[in-house]
């Protein structure tokens, strides 16, 4: 099995629902999101997946989030809190989906990891 990595950064700003503490008011972070994909077959070129693929397909959620605060935007409007943990998910989702259409499932995300400061960060895969 192969793997590769791609990291990305953006700002924004949230703020935490049902929450009793500091996050429950707006503010920001400079957040790292790291793609690992993952597939036993290379492509002709002998690549998982051309890292610059890998950022094109990163890229468009990166930029819905950046300089946004993260609450006025689906799915985070109502009811789904804006968490490491849910942004970690989120990125997995909207990855997934990019990269199965373009390898029709030869490649496929292995997880995401989120930091939401230097020593925080959330891990999601399925």
């Amino acid at each position: 099995m192969f793997e590769v990595t791609v990291e990305a950064g953006f700002s924004s700003g949230h703020y935490l629902r049902n929450y009793q503490g500091k996050c429950e008011n707006p503010h920001g972070h400079n957040y790292k999101v790291f793609i690992t994909l993952m597939g036993a077959e290379l492509d002709h070129a002998g690549l998982l997946l051309d890292f610059k693929l890998l950022k094109q397909v990163m890229r468009p959620v990166v930029d819905r989030l950046d300089h946004q605060m993260i609450n006025d935007l689906e799915p985070f409007k109502e009811e789904l809190n804006p968490s490491a943990e849910n942004l970690a998910r989120y990125f997995f989702q909207q990855t997934s989906t990019q990269l199965y259409e373009m390898t029709q499932g030869r490649v496929r995300v292995k997880d995401c990891t989120l930091y939401e400061t230097d020593t925080s960060f959330a891990r999601y895969y399925e």
